[in-house]
């Protein structure tokens, strides 16, 4: 799955463009990121959202555990990606019906988060058991919420394109291409918000998330790490 944000939604990480100075590298714009996932991937579908948003994704490649799905309801788009083991208790939570999936359960959390404020985020995600790595955007209100599990069972990515939008995305490669040094895997545990403003860990929300400059070597210009705990690295 593929989701890319020009600044005016999502300001570029400090942390990520500070890694992408120190190492400069080739970098290509986010139409061309969104055009090669599209040309590596026959049936992808492709989804553009005003003149700053676009949304894709494919089920090449993937896994019955760690399916690829994607909804939109009031103006509410999510790609969702992994399992929830609880989705059956979820869903009486927040009134669905049996039927519903993993994506529309994070539309309707994601409402009640935006709606019943001051709840806080962490409590959204961190109800939510099992493999999962989403991204989800209001148009209403052009915030943006993305999270992962805590164990990083699904890999996300994160990085800033040469004309500086956003990327995310479950494959590296894919990212290193257009992203360069300005790349780095996004922490398990957490999540970020455009209305908070910040990434946060969702077990230990006042913890600072703090980000180490990345060995050259390293496909990565960055690694995030959770005060308190160890560097947070997703698995491929």
């Amino acid at each position: 799955m593929l989701g890319v944000f020009s600044s005016s939604i999502m300001p570029p990480p400090e942390e990520l463009v500070a890694a992408g100075n120190r190492t400069p590298s080739p970098k290509a714009t986010a139409a061309k990121l969104v055009g090669r996932f599209l040309e590596a991937n026959s049936s992808a579908v492709s989804v553009q959202i005003g003149d700053h948003v676009q949304l894709a994704y494919s089920h090449n490649d993937q896994s019955a555990l760690k399916s690829r799905l994607f909804a939109v309801k009031d103006e509410i788009f999510c790609l969702f990606e992994g399992s929830l083991d609880n989705l059956g208790s979820l869903k009486q939570q927040y009134g669905l019906a049996k039927s519903a999936n993993e994506v529309l359960l994070m539309i309707e959390a994601y409402k009640a988060l935006r709606d019943r404020a001051p709840y806080p985020p962490n409590h959204v995600v961190g109800h939510l058991e099992g493999n999962f790595a989403f991204i989800v955007f209001d148009k209403s209100t052009s915030t943006l919420f993305v999270a992962t599990d805590q164990y990083g069972k699904v890999p996300l990515y994160w990085g800033i394109t040469a004309d500086g939008y956003v990327a995310f995305a479950d494959d590296a490669d894919l990212l290193k291409g257009a992203c360069g040094k300005s790349l780095a895997s996004f922490p398990q545990g957490c999540y970020f918000s455009t209305s908070v403003g910040e990434l946060r860990s969702y077990e230990n929300p006042k913890n600072k998330i703090t980000a180490v400059p990345a060995n050259e070597e390293e496909i990565w210009g960055a690694k995030f790490m959770v005060e308190g705990s160890t560097v947070l690295t997703a698995t491929k």
